[in-house]
């Protein structure tokens, strides 16, 4: 589904394609012992299955990444927000996960999986008319994002503006030329956004870092967002309910034989040395990969398999039983259900 550098497992960069990597360092690589863990217990040994289920993170290790359009303050007319509110309003992670089963696994283009949602959900019902001009809506280079592009597309044309969908790579490119008013809107992800723009606005060439703004909380995510955002000329609409994020999935069978719903419950069922947690080479390392599912639930894996972030290598040691639980997207085509 995309090519992300978005999810930042931890490491804020730029979205999935834009940015989202979850990782895993040198130790902890395939066959070998993950660093430094303390695992306890005989653990869970994988379970092969065909079917996944996303274990619920009931402690909130990961931050608010709702999707959000992100706008070129002078383009910011009523109307085109309106309109962009419109779009987040219709959506939800299920309904994501749909669109994103569309592209990735049915095969169809963003452009006409985006118009069948919109015609099952009304989308363009009650928005208000009255925009004029033309607006350039930007969209990364992986799937979902130009999903969504297509989306803002449609309701910004219900609106009454001439509308394009134009693909630009990652973050690195189309947040400067969003700031320029090359293009107008973009969607984005809050909590990934909203640290993107910190380390722009904040951060000091040689220096660390400043601290994130983002977090488990929307509200905060998002009030942080704007602030920075408003000080290199960038606006935001509503956030949609629909988040894409770092994730932890089993297979059906794996949670139907050892009892797991949540993350708490692997911890508590599945420490241990026949556990098998299975992502990206630097996971190990990152606080929103398996350094944060240690210090934020005391799971401890008997051992990590180095694959990939969220793609068909993970899913498919997953599915023969090669590893017990491994990191995925949370608006993945193949969590639908």
């Amino acid at each position: 589904m995309r090519a992300r550098t978005r999810l930042a497992i931890g490491a804020i960069s730029a979205v999935a394609a834009a940015g989202f990597l979850a990782g895993c360092g040198g130790a902890g690589s395939s066959g070998t012992q993950a660093p430094a863990t303390g695992a306890q217990g005989a653990g869970c040994a994988p379970v092969a299955g065909n079917d996944f289920v996303v274990l619920d993170d009931d402690k909130k290790l990961q931050n608010s990444d709702n999707i959000i359009p992100a706008i070129n303050s002078e383009a910011a007319q009523p109307q085109l927000v309106a309109a962009l509110d419109k779009v987040s309003d219709s959506l939800d992670t299920p309904k994501l996960i749909g669109l994103n089963r569309a592209v990735g696994v049915e095969r169809k283009t963003a452009k006409v999986a985006a118009e069948q949602f919109a015609a099952a959900n009304n989308l363009t019902a009650g928005i208000p008319t009255g925009g004029t001009g033309s607006i350039v809506v930007g969209a990364a280079n992986f799937s979902e994002s130009q999903t969504l592009g297509e989306l803002y597309r449609i309701a910004l044309s219900a609106a009454g503006y001439q509308v394009r969908v134009q693909q630009i790579g990652n973050r690195e490119l189309y947040e400067p030329a969003l700031e320029k008013g090359d293009i107008q809107v973009v969607p984005e992800y809050a909590a990934t956004m909203a640290d993107f723009l910190n380390n722009k606005v904040n951060g000091k060439p040689g220096a660390a870092s400043p601290p994130p703004i983002s977090s488990p909380d929307l509200n905060q995510t998002v009030d942080g967002l704007k602030n920075v955002g408003g000080k290199v000329g960038l606006s935001f609409g509503k956030p949609s309910a629909a988040q894409t994020q770092n994730a932890f999935a089993v297979t059906r069978e794996f949670a139907d034989k050892h009892g797991v719903r949540t993350l708490s419950d692997l911890a508590a069922k599945c420490s241990g040395a026949a556990t098998v947690l299975g992502g990206p080479p630097e996971c190990p390392q990152r606080p929103k990969c398996q350094a944060g599912l240690t210090q934020v639930y005391n799971f401890n894996a008997g051992r990590f398999s180095s694959l990939d972030a969220g793609g068909s290598q993970t899913k498919s040691a997953l599915r023969r039983g090669e590893i017990s639980v491994g990191l995925v997207f949370s608006s993945d085509g193949e969590l639908a259900r």
